[in-house]
Order: structure tokens, then C-alpha cells, then sequence
């Protein structure tokens, strides 16, 4: 194979394995709670909350 070849079936395959933990990840609900726990930090650092 050439290495081009190689280097972009590398590339498709990380790809599809990324896309498939973000959406793994959006079904676990982990996107509400990483938001949450940013504003609580922003909210934390500004002295607001």
C-alpha cells in the first residue's frame, strides 16, 4: 500500500471513531453536565455565584 493510502484510512478511522464518542457521549447526557460544571466554574471565578 502506499503510504498515502494508509495515512488516510488512519485518518477516516479516527474520524469515525470521534464522531462516534460524541455522540455516544451527547446520548449519555454528558454534554448538560460539562456545561453545567463550566458556568459553575465561570460563575465561581467571576464571584458572582
Amino acid at each position: 500500500m502506499k503510504k498515502e493510502t494508509v495515512k488516510n484510512i488512519i485518518t477516516v478511522f479516527l474520524l469515525l471513531l470521534f464522531t462516534a464518542f460524541v455522540i455516544i457521549g451527547s446520548q449519555t447526557d454528558e454534554v448538560r453536565l460539562m456545561f453545567t460544571k463550566a458556568v459553575n466554574i465561570c460563575l465561581e471565578c467571576i464571584g458572582i455565584g
